[in-house]
């Protein structure tokens, strides 16, 4: 092990300006996009929502893609850059255009929010989200370059191919068999829910029953129960 030549995991090493602030937000911004995979990993288990699934195969695909096109157009970094490997596509941009487009298209076509009875607020809350989305992953790419990982052409192309891939999974998984449930990406998409397999994981579409998936339906019913269970305990008390 000693004579062995050793190399960085470039996946959570990041060099920065210790002697900047802002240098080291942008290195904590530029691996925040780790936590994504624990993220989908612990929905895709909790929720058993083919959408998740989908969209966590599809963003494994995106990295997967990303690394074949490296080493297909074999670009390199920038001069000054310190980290090893090819640098076009930005794999971090392309990972977060993927990001951003699919859940943004999710939330505009599918997923709606509980009202709080004031559609104004609830129009500012959907805003909110979007620029939030939005602001993380342009701020992802732009760590990428100031970090001098990349140059602005290989993060604009890498966030382009992101926003590509994203699209495309959403049209065909999500909204094309929603809109057209007796096309060919409709059947194939209810054939799979009706499968052994995905019965037996209890794989569901939650938002082709409900327009949140059933998060409120499963709170009330939570809500019931917990009501009940108190009123008995307070009666058993008061015996």
């Amino acid at each position: 092990m000693s004579n062995a030549q050793r190399a960085s995991l470039d996946l959570t090493h990041v060099l920065y300006d210790d002697s900047s602030l802002f240098s080291l937000f942008l290195a904590l911004i530029t691996l925040s996009p780790i936590l994504l995979m624990a993220a989908y990993a612990a929905l895709a288990v909790q929720t058993r929502e083919l959408t998740i699934i989908t969209m966590w195969a599809g963003q494994l695909f995106c990295e997967g893609f990303n690394w074949i096109l490296k080493r297909a157009i074999k670009q390199d970094r920038p001069i000054d850059s310190l980290s090893n490997g090819y640098g076009f596509p930005s794999s971090h941009s392309q990972y977060m255009g993927f990001f951003a487009s699919f859940l943004m298209c999710h939330l505009r076509f599918r997923h709606r929010f509980t009202s709080c009875g004031y559609p104004i607020l609830d129009r500012a809350w959907r805003v909110l989200l979007y620029v939030a989305i939005g602001a993380w992953a342009v701020g992802v790419a732009y760590s990428r370059y100031y970090l001098t990982y990349h140059t602005p052409h290989q993060i604009l192309w890498g966030f382009a191919i992101g926003i590509l891939l994203g699209l495309s999974l959403y049209i065909l998984t999500e909204l094309i068999p929603r809109r057209y449930p007796t096309s060919f990406l409709g059947r194939a998409k209810d054939g799979l829910l009706r499968g052994q397999v995905m019965t037996w994981l209890q794989i569901r579409d939650g938002w082709d029953v409900w327009s949140d998936a059933g998060r409120e339906v499963e709170w009330v019913r939570w809500r019931g129960e917990w009501e009940k269970r108190r009123q008995r305990g307070g009666d058993g008390k008061s015996e």
